[in-house]
């Protein structure tokens, strides 16, 4: 499959062809990775890492816990 490189600002842009894109799970927003290999722009999909409540609570240690946060009395119709 060919497309072409477009100038973008200081940059050259390309379209992923929807077909492209839905074989490999990308998505508008998408974080890709730019690799160069053996003279090859290769482009890879940023994995995101899902982070879960319990095991971020597990690596809380003395070491990182920071103190409490004084935020000031209320200012308006909050409730503290």
């Amino acid at each position: 499959m060919k497309t072409t490189a477009q100038k973008w600002g200081n940059s050259l842009a390309i379209r992923v062809p929807k077909s492209v894109a839905v074989q490999v799970g990308l998505k508008a927003q998408d974080d890709l990775e730019i690799e160069v290999q053996d003279g090859n722009v290769v482009l890879k999909p940023q994995l995101r890492r899902v982070y879960r409540l319990d095991d971020l609570v597990k690596r809380i240690t003395s070491k990182n816990l920071h103190g409490e946060v004084d935020t000031g009395a209320p200012v308006g119709r909050e409730i503290w």
